[in-house]
């Protein structure tokens, strides 16, 4: 499927423009890739909505997940995908002896909290303030079912902000208590994995800029 949106989050006003978006259906799950913005056309969160930032070792992750508000599900998602792990809620930052960006995944549910966080989170990237290679992010369904039309709406405002948005369905098994494991996982999850493997684990590193 084709679709097509301008860039809401620009600082200054533009001459209206199309960019090409193309969705992958992986039957409850989608895959959304697109143009972002470009940094420092954007203004940074104020200091209240800023993520905070850690200090990491390039060698404790390959891939890290950075769930924007509590219970976005990156636990999850470091169980299901070797070589990664979770940020703690903070933007992992080279530390002194590392020469390579930390590739990042954002990590949100679809209820309004968890898409104003990611988009707090997107714009902090944008403005360039934090040195990181952003892959895209994550939406992970707050519940069972279609979303509603507004936060439909709010979702794909978001996913204009990153460059790749992965959606994952709402899993009842998981919710009972049954084991998160990417063997078990429904195939509409592991088709996810797989492109994300393939997207993130698999990209060079990116010397940040001095």
């Amino acid at each position: 499927m084709e679709l097509t949106s301008g860039n809401p989050w620009l600082q200054t006003p533009e001459p209206e423009q199309e960019r090409a978006q193309t969705g992958v259906d992986l039957g409850n799950a989608v895959t959304v890739r697109e143009l972002s913005p470009q940094a420092a056309t954007v203004c940074a969160p104020r200091a209240a909505d800023r993520i905070p930032r850690r200090s990491v070792p390039r060698e404790t992750a390959r891939l890290w997940w950075l769930g924007v508000h509590g219970g976005a599900g990156e636990t999850t998602l470091a169980q299901l995908l070797e070589g990664s792990w979770e940020t703690g809620h903070a933007w992992p930052q080279p530390d002194e002896e590392t020469t390579e960006l930390p590739h990042v995944v954002l990590v949100a549910r679809t209820h309004a909290r968890g898409l104003r966080a990611a988009q707090l989170a997107a714009i902090g990237w944008a403005s360039g303030s934090v040195a990181v290679q952003l892959h895209g992010l994550v939406l992970i369904a707050d519940a069972p079912g279609r979303l509603p039309k507004p936060l439909r709406d709010f979702a794909h405002v978001v996913a204009g902000g990153v460059p790749c948005v992965w959606r994952l369905p709402w899993v009842e098994a998981w919710r009972l208590g049954d084991p998160v494991c990417a063997q078990t996982a429904p195939h509409a999850v592991t088709e996810v994995l797989d492109d994300l493997r393939a997207c993130c684990l698999t990209a060079p590193y990116t010397t940040p800029t001095p």
